[in-house]
């Protein structure tokens, strides 16, 4: 039997308040300056003027850096490592979503190394180039329940000459702790929910429909997708519910452990498109999620079947999964095209090319061809199911 590498996560703090520790968290992780990388919209707000104020009130001298997008670009980065270095920093603190965490992340392990930032793309053994001693620790506390980043070993930065996303990824990127509030994400508007949301939705799926060998992982997918179930449409409808958005943290969470069993079609193409739109990230897997699983529907079946008995479904198999995923889409607004996000066709073959060679495309339950892709880009365009 093939050897199997399989990696689980980091310490993880849950509870209402739960961010109220982070000072002492960061003198247990031998921090004793923290960088606090913070979503941009987030750097007035109350929450992040109370935890920088806990540090520096616990003799931790800190600073803010928040001049990164959405999409977390290679100058971004740039911009946080003169930041971390100017400041004598030991530490991150990262404070927000997947953008936050992922430059965070970045900024951690190439600030004191002697290559640049690209030369740490997962390609190869590209990771072996780092000095894991100079690698900074990470404390990463979420603001929203979508990507997982917090308990991820990569970064996507986009790579702006060439309009692509590319994942960085060394194993002591794993922030050393995650603390998970459910009071830090209850200012999160519906639209954000409901995007990253299904953004941690389409983790647990695609783990769970790639074809490689995980049991643990698909075990936390299925779990997963449970809980995105019963309490994202209300964390959508009810935004200061505290047990459903701790949940949604947790449901989260989930899906980045899981998709160590891999992604797919849905990711390749979401990565392809936000590199070249800037588009939310979430977003995109929302809108694409159906396309894709109608394009690897005949080798979903009897998982589709499992999915949908665990789920308890009104409707059993792939048609009972779909019909959900297509409900509540609708029930949290998502658009139902690319089209509606400012998305066009003249694009096609080029997404359709480099969506074939994103990394996240080999996990994808068959290999799809650049036609194949074109064709599902097709239909997510026009709001086609191939069914």
């Amino acid at each position: 039997m093939t050897l199997l590498h399989w990696h689980y996560p980091t310490e993880i703090l849950v509870g209402e308040h739960a961010s109220s520790q982070l000072a002492s968290v960061c003198k247990t992780r031998s921090i004793q300056r923290p960088l606090f990388i913070v979503d941009p919209a987030l750097t007035d707000t109350q929450a992040v003027r109370e935890l920088v104020l806990s540090c520096q009130s616990a003799d931790l001298p800190s600073s803010i850096f928040s001049e990164f997008s959405g999409n977390p670009t290679g100058e971004q980065v740039e911009y946080g490592i003169a930041c971390f270095l100017e400041g004598n920093h030991d530490g991150i603190v990262t404070l927000g979503g997947g953008s936050s965490i992922d430059i965070g992340k970045a900024i951690a392990l190439v600030a004191r190394q002697q290559q640049p930032l690209w030369q740490f793309e997962d390609v190869g053994e590209n990771w072996t180039k780092a000095d894991a001693n100079l690698i900074a620790p990470v404390i990463a506390l979420p603001t929203t329940a979508g990507t997982g980043s917090e308990v991820g070993r990569a970064s996507v930065i986009t790579d702006t000459q060439r309009q692509s996303k590319r994942i960085i990824f060394h194993p002591k990127m794993l922030p050393v702790q995650v603390i998970l509030d459910p009071v830090l994400t209850v200012e999160l508007p519906p639209h954000l929910t409901a995007a990253t949301g299904m953004d941690a939705l389409s983790h647990n799926l695609e783990a769970y429909c790639s074809p490689s060998y995980h049991p643990m992982a698909e075990a936390i997918a299925i779990e997963g997708m449970r809980l995105i179930k019963l309490y994202l449409p209300i964390a959508h409808i009810d935004g200061g519910n505290l047990h459903a958005r701790t949940q949604m943290l947790i449901a989260s969470t989930m899906g980045a452990a899981a998709f160590q069993k891999g992604l797919g079609a849905m990711h390749a193409l979401a990565h392809t498109l936000g590199g070249r739109y800037n588009l939310h990230h979430g977003l995109l897997n929302a809108v694409l999620m159906p396309y894709v699983l109608c394009a690897n529907r005949h080798y979903l079946h009897e998982k589709m079947l499992r999915l949908s008995h665990y789920l308890e479904l009104e409707n059993e198999g792939f048609d009972g999964v779909l019909e959900w995923i297509l409900a509540l889409r609708k029930q949290l607004h998502i658009p139902h095209t690319l089209s509606d996000l400012g998305v066009n066709v003249q694009d096609q073959k080029a997404i359709a090319a480099q969506s074939v060679l994103d990394p996240a495309a080999s996990g994808n339950p068959i290999h799809l061809s650049q036609e194949q892709y074109e064709n599902v880009f097709y239909h997510a365009l026009n709001g086609t199911l191939d069914l």
